[in-house]
């Protein structure tokens, strides 16, 4: 059964994101990141390229020809072949095929919006009994 984390209070939602994918990379791990926003996922990619000088984090497109042998995948379609160890979920949306995952973490802003929608699918999870934690991420943060 999917591991379900919530990752809630995330003030810079984009720098976060790049902060987590680059831990998971380092750490060996296979991850697809959706969103249901195609503006969105533009924005990360970007990012993914400029947000550390010492840091490359290999990533393309769903669809690119290079996606099955790159460990980051951005997509906001259904990943029908997940052959990946994690889903990042950065959307609105309940994201489509999180239960081939072992594990689905789900990032939310500090916006009301945002969280109304996280709430949403968290009350989703739970009502199928998904295992879920949650992580105040601006109190880890302030406890630096």
């Amino acid at each position: 059964m999917t591991r379900i984390d919530f990752h809630f209070n995330t003030p810079d939602k984009l720098g976060y994101s790049c902060r987590l994918v680059r831990k998971a990379y380092r750490a060996g791990k296979r991850m697809l990141i959706y969103s249901d926003s195609a503006a969105q996922l533009a924005e990360l990619d970007q990012a993914l390229w400029t947000f550390s000088s010492h840091d490359f984090i290999p990533h393309v497109m769903a669809g690119d020809p290079l996606a099955p042998e790159t460990p980051v995948v951005l997509s906001s379609s259904d990943p029908l072949e997940a052959d990946h160890d994690l889903m990042i979920n950065l959307g609105n949306a309940l994201p489509p095929g999180y239960a081939r995952f072992d594990r689905l973490i789900e990032l939310v802003s500090t916006d009301e919006q945002d969280r109304a929608h996280a709430r949403s699918r968290l009350v989703f999870y739970r009502a199928r009994g998904y295992p879920i934690e949650t992580h105040d991420i601006a109190a880890l943060e302030a406890g630096r």
